[in-house]
C-alpha cells in the first residue's frame, strides 16, 4: 500500500505517465536474459576488475548475464542464479548491486591517482565501484557516520580487495573541517526518503510522510555544503539520491546553487530510460536544472534514482594538497622486520605506501595519505596482518587484494571437484606445495590463505566467514 499523500504527489508530477509508473510497483521487473525480455525481478551485480582479469570471469560465469548500460563491468542476472551463494563472491569477484545505483559512481568519472571521497557510503556499493576506477591508485576516504553500518562497509571494502581506501566514521562537519579544498571527487549519496526503494523495501515505505521528506531535505542542505568546503578548484561533485520528492532533488540542488554560485551543473550524456530534471516541480529552480538526471522504474530495469553532477569553478587540482594535519608517518622496514621476511620469502610484489602499526597489527596506507591524527578510522588502508614474537601473519585482506603470481607460491581450486566450497567451510585438504603460506585461489581468484605442512593444507579461511555449502 503505497501512502496517500505520496500517489497524489506523484500523479500530479507525472501525469500521463503516472498509470505506468503504478504498474511498475505491482509487477516483479527484471529480464529475461535470455530473450531480452522483462519479466522477474531486476537484479545485477559488479564485475571487481581489481581481482583480475573479468574477461576471465564471464568465460566461467555459471549466471546468464545482459549488460547495464550506463555501468563498466555492470550486469543484470537471473533471479536464480544466486549469486551470493556462490565461492566467486567470497572472493570478492563481484559486488551485487542494484542497477540504478551503479549510476551515481558511474557518472562521477573517477580516475587513477585522485584523491576521492565518499561521503555518505555504507554499505559500500558506490565505494568499491569508485575504487575498481581508481585501479588502486590514489586515495579513497570512505566515510559512514553510523558505527554499525561503517563495520559493514568496511567488511566490504575488504571483501572486495581494495588497498587504497581508509574508512571512517565521522559527521560531515568534522571530516570538512580535516579536508577543506583536498578532494578532486566527492560523492555524496544522500539519506533521503527512500521513495525509489519502495518496490524492494516495504519498511521505507512505512517509515515514508511529507514531514520526512522535508527532514530529509534539510538534512541534504547542510551535508552539501559541508562537500562544497572538501572539493578543490574544479573538482566535480555527484548528488544522488534513491527518492522521487522533488524537494530532495531539483529543489536541493537548486538551494544549493544558490547558496554556492561557483558550482554548475554539468550536462551527462543520458541512457535509454533515464529522463531530465524538471524545473517546474519545484519553486525558484536554478539555472541548469535540467541537466540532473532521473532513473525512472518505469522506464528502465531499475529501481528510482537521481543524480546532478557538480563541477566547482577554479583550475583543476587546485587547493590546500594536504589535509589539514598534514601527511601521515610511518614506521621503517626495520621496526617490522616479521613483515619484511615474510614479504621477501612469500610475495612476488613491491607493496607502496606508508607503513603503520597498531599493537600488533600491521596496515599499509597509500602513498601521501592524509593524517589518520583526530580521525575514527576503521580501516586505515590494507591490513597487511600481526606481527607476532619473531613471526608474522598474513592478512585475509592481504590475500584478497592480491592477484594470481604475485606470490611465490599458491594453489587454484576449481569449480567442479567441489574443493572450493571445502576450503570455504574451513577444510583442510592434502597438497604437493611447498611448506608455508600459500595463497588459495578458485578458478584464479584470490580467495585466503593457506599453511602448508607434511603434505596438508592447513585452512587460514578466517572462522567468521566459513559456511556450509
Amino acid at each position: 500500500m503505497l501512502p496517500a499523500a505520496f500517489t497524489d504527489r506523484m500523479k500530479k508530477m507525472l501525469g500521463e505517465e503516472f498509470e505506468e509508473f503504478l504498474q511498475s510497483y505491482e509487477e516483479n521487473r527484471g529480464m529475461d536474459c535470455s530473450a531480452g525480455q522483462l519479466t522477474g525481478k531486476s537484479q545485477a551485480l559488479r564485475l571487481n576488475p581489481l581481482k583480475g582479469d573479468c574477461g576471465r570471469f564471464l568465460e566461467l560465469s555459471p549466471f546468464s548475464l545482459k549488460p547495464v548500460p550506463w555501468a563498466k563491468n555492470g550486469y543484470y542476472y537471473e533471479e536464480s542464479d544466486r549469486p551470493g551463494k556462490h565461492p566467486f563472491h567470497e572472493a570478492g569477484v563481484y559486488y551485487i548491486q542494484e542497477a540504478s545505483a551503479m549510476a551515481p559512481a558511474a557518472f562521477l568519472e573517477a580516475k587513477p591517482g585522485e584523491r576521492i571521497l565518499d561521503l555518505c557510503a555504507a554499505p559500500g556499493g558506490k565505494s568499491t565501484q569508485i575504487a575498481a576506477d581508481m585501479l588502486g591508485e590514489g586515495i579513497l576516504i570512505c566515510n559512514e557516520i553510523h558505527p554499525a553500518r561503517a563495520k559493514i562497509l568496511s567488511e566490504n571494502i575488504e571483501r572486495m580487495g581494495i588497498a587504497n581506501a581508509i574508512v571512517v566514521n565521522h559527521s560531515p562537519d568534522v571530516l570538512a573541517e580535516h579536508f577543506p579544498g583536498y578532494f578532486d571527487r566527492i560523492l555524496v549519496d544522500a539519506p533521503c526518503s527512500g521513495e525509489g526503494m519502495f518496490r524492494k523495501n516495504e519498511e521505507a515505505c512505512e517509515q515514508w510522510s511529507p514531514e520526512n521528506v522535508r527532514m530529509c531535505g534539510e538534512r541534504q542542505d547542510e551535508i552539501l555544503d559541508y562537500a562544497a568546503g572538501m572539493l578543490k578548484g574544479g573538482g566535480r561533485m555527484v548528488y544522488s539520491t534513491c527518492t522521487f520528492a522533488p524537494e530532495e532533488n531539483e529543489g536541493s540542488i537548486s538551494r544549493f546553487l544558490k547558496r554556492h554560485p561557483e558550482f554548475s551543473v554539468v550536462p551527462v550524456s543520458k541512457f535509454e530510460g533515464m529522463a531530465s530534471g524538471n524545473p517546474e516541480w519545484i519553486k525558484e529552480p536554478a539555472w541548469g536544472i535540467e541537466n540532473t538526471v532521473r532513473l525512472w522504474p518505469h522506464k528502465l530495469k531499475g529501481e528510482g534514482h537521481f543524480a546532478a553532477v557538480l563541477q566547482k569553478e577554479g583550475l583543476a587540482g587546485t587547493g590546500e594538497g594536504t589535509g589539514r594535519y598534514g601527511i601521515q608517518t610511518g614506521i621503517s622496514e626495520k621496526e617490522c622486520k616479521e613483515f619484511t621476511a615474510f614479504k621477501k620469502e612469500y610475495l612476488n610484489k613491491e607493496l607502496g605506501g606508508c607503513l603503520i602499526r597498531f599493537g600488533e597489527q600491521l596496515y599499509l596506507l597509500p602513498e601521501n595519505a592524509p593524517s589518520l591524527h583526530k580521525l575514527k578510522v576503521l580501516r586505515p588502508g590494507l591490513h597487511l596482518g600481526t606481527i607476532k614474537k619473531n613471526r608474522f601473519e598474513p592478512s585475509h585482506a592481504l590475500a584478497l587484494s592480491l592477484k594470481s603470481g604475485e606470490v611465490f607460491s599458491e594453489v587454484n581450486l576449481n569449480l567442479k571437484d567441489g574443493m572450493a566450497e571445502k576450503y570455504l567451510s574451513g577444510q583442510t585438504f592434502e597438497t604437493r606445495s611447498e611448506s608455508g603460506w600459500n595463497l588459495i585461489t578458485v578458478e584464479g581468484f584470490s580467495t585466503g590463505w593457506g599453511k602448508a605442512a607434511n603434505g596438508i593444507m592447513k585452512n587460514h579461511y578466517p572462522k567468521g566467514l566459513r559456511k556450509n555449502w
